[in-house]
């Protein structure tokens, strides 16, 4: 756990600095601050997770959990799925050499699916992990997985997001 109001350096930077080490321990940001680029900002710096205070204890108790049962070994700074590739401390997507402009929402949302990629993703888990909450209509996944595949997969004639009927959502490892 890691809070972002530090006494001599902030969370961010910390984050910022461990990533930058190739450490992957797993790192829950923890915070007042509950605007959604304070919380964009700090899983674009390499976070795993944001939770804003105040906080549910069992909340946070099931989300240090996942955590533990992710893999924490060693991940890339920048992830790909054959030729489609981000770079979450540059804000950065491309397929092939063609730089892809991108939403903050459309960004997490492929930054999830591409960590998670070839395994099959349920709409309430991504609402959890980047919407953060499971109050928001589940259409909204919809919407946006349709938003992402106007743009990383139409134009080059691929088919990287998958929908799985009745499951959820994939990301081709291979790029589609």
């Amino acid at each position: 756990m890691l809070d972002i109001m530090l006494p001599r350096l902030s969370g961010y930077n910390v984050c910022k600095q461990l990533r930058a080490e190739e450490n992957w321990v797993p790192i829950l940001m923890l915070s007042a601050k509950d605007g959604e680029y304070d919380m964009a900002d700090g899983l674009d710096l390499g976070a795993d997770d944001y939770l804003t205070k105040p906080f549910s204890y069992v909340v946070l108790v099931a989300r240090l959990r996942a955590l533990m049962r992710r893999d924490a070994g060693r991940r890339p700074s920048v992830l790909t799925a054959g030729d489609l590739s981000l770079d979450p401390a540059r804000r950065l997507v491309e397929r092939g050499q063609s730089q892809v402009e991108l939403t903050p929402r459309e960004f997490a949302l492929l930054e999830y699916l591409m960590r998670r990629r070839d395994e099959v993703v349920s709409k309430s888990e991504i609402l959890e992990h980047v919407w953060d909450t499971f109050d928001t209509d589940p259409n909204v996944v919809e919407v946006y997985v349709g938003y992402l595949r106007r743009k990383i997969d139409a134009p080059f004639g691929r088919n990287a997001l998958q929908t799985v009927r009745g499951a959820g959502y994939r990301l081709a490892g291979d790029g589609g």
